[in-house]
């Protein structure tokens, strides 16, 4: 008889599949990793199994104990079938942009589940981040993982994924993507790689409102380009220790939009029924490949987890519909705003040398709530709102005589041009009034409260 003693045991070993329609015009061979194949539909069993095996053998983790952890959905997935496998309790926190198959999956194979906001600050007590950490200090016996900053995520992939795609293309890849989170799929396989043959290039895929691109880009981190997405499972607004940020030779950021139509072209043009996060590291690859890619490379591109997961969203004609992915509805996106709005009139902006009095009375005569602060090279460098510079000139009369550099705040964010509405609506809040969007022509406009409001017939 063949058999295995339980379903973990079934982990790994996934097939390449090329890539045939969606890369025409492609040079080279394009082949997914499809991890679907794993007993809980995703790359995340590798890492999750891995996790937990190395928290045994140092004694964090004792018979009875519950597993806690942080997760888009398919890391939770991975864990709970460790835990059925070894006789563990679960609970996890889940971010509500997640769609409600992940959750009602994860509810299935017995977790508890925790559902938080997703448009706060990590450090928010309420985060899903904060809220794992109280549990494990809430729930004796419990365990956090922790897959961002667990380095057992990357080595998972290092000693698994990383030899499979060695093997099977012989040694002949000669690019590797995938869509970076965690970081531990790119980062442990981009290591492997890079051991075996160094002339390998390693491209992440990131989403516009997460940090990891410019990051490796320039060092810094930038606070200004985290904003709501709604693509799940790729892109944060941290810098988790399993992104290695040295074996990632380049970034390319996709957008929702095109990461959504990639996920059903991958459906219906290749019988890949596949992820949100898989469209994602397609569409990435194959722009790099447009122009790099020569006739005898071999790139591999990491699909992650399985179509399941989307039935509400991507794979759903009304939702696709809604977010201007499918057919441009007015007012879908920020593009559709702001070819509505009245007038062709160039940015109002000020300089950050102007005095506090010269900004005034632009607001007032421009009737204006807010705008843009640039320096002399007309890079944006702040913002005034009227109501927090009227505070600031109630508080201190003489800030009238000042420069406008001593009184402004953080410059706009400027977002895609496919920013769907209900993110918008999530970024422009009382602390952040409006944002920014260059038009078809790249000139920088303005989106702001009463752009939304005047949207939906209110104001």
């Amino acid at each position: 008889m063949r058999y295995y003693e339980s379903i973990i045991d079934t982990i790994g070993n996934t097939p390449l599949v090329k890539l045939n329609s969606v890369t025409k015009g492609i040079k080279g061979t394009v082949l997914g990793k499809v991890e679907y194949f794993n007993p809980g539909n995703s790359m995340k069993d590798r890492m999750a199994i891995k996790m937990i095996e190395d928290a045994e053998a140092r004694g964090d983790l004792k018979p009875g104990g519950t597993i806690i952890e942080g997760t888009s959905g398919n890391t939770g997935m991975g864990l709970a079938l460790a835990a059925i496998s070894k006789g563990y309790k679960c609970a996890f926190t889940l971010a509500d942009k997640q769609s409600q198959e992940k959750v009602d999956i994860l509810k299935a194979v017995g977790a508890e589940v925790h559902v938080c906001p997703t448009a706060v600050a990590p450090e928010d007590p309420r985060s899903y981040y904060s809220v794992a950490k109280r549990l494990n200090e809430e729930i004796q016996n419990s365990y956090y993982p922790n897959q961002y900053d667990n380095l057992s995520n990357a080595q998972a992939h290092y000693e698994s994924t990383g030899p499979e795609i060695w093997d099977d293309t012989d040694g002949r890849i000669t690019h590797y993507v995938a869509g970076v989170g965690t970081g531990g799929s790119m980062s442990g396989v981009a290591r492997y790689l890079k051991e075996k043959k160094p002339e390998v290039v390693t491209i992440g895929v990131d989403t516009y409102g997460s940090v990891f691109k410019k990051y490796k880009e320039t060092g810094v981190f930038d606070e200004t380009e985290i904003y709501p997405y709604l693509t799940e499972g790729i892109g944060e607004d941290i810098l988790p220790a399993n992104v290695d940020f040295s074996v990632i030779d380049h970034f390319i950021k996709a957008t929702d939009k095109d990461a959504a139509i990639m996920t059903r072209r991958l459906s219906r043009e290749e019988g890949l029924f596949v992820g949100w996060s898989c469209g994602s590291a397609v569409w990435g690859a194959l722009e790099w490949a447009k122009d790099n890619l020569k006739e005898e490379d071999v790139m591999v591109i990491i699909l992650p987890d399985h179509g399941t997961r989307y039935l509400g969203k991507v794979y759903n004609d009304t939702w696709m519909k809604d977010h201007g992915f499918l057919e441009e509805r007015e007012y879908s996106s920020a593009k559709s705003i702001i070819a509505k709005q009245s007038g062709e009139n160039a940015l109002s902006t000020i300089s950050n040398n102007a005095k506090v009095s010269e900004a005034v009375s632009l607001l007032t005569s421009s009737s204006i709530s807010q705008i843009p602060v640039i320096d002399d090279s007309g890079e944006f460098v702040g913002s005034l709102c009227d109501s927090t510079l009227l505070s600031q000139l109630i508080g201190d009369p003489e800030l009238r005589d000042k420069q406008v550099s001593d009184v402004m705040q953080k410059p706009f964010q400027f977002v895609p041009a496919d920013t769907t509405m209900d993110v918008l609506s999530s970024m422009i809040t009382r602390e952040n009034p409006a944002v920014m969007v260059r038009d078809s022509e790249g000139h920088p406009r303005i989106i702001t409260q009463h752009d939304l409001l005047e949207l939906i017939g209110i104001s």
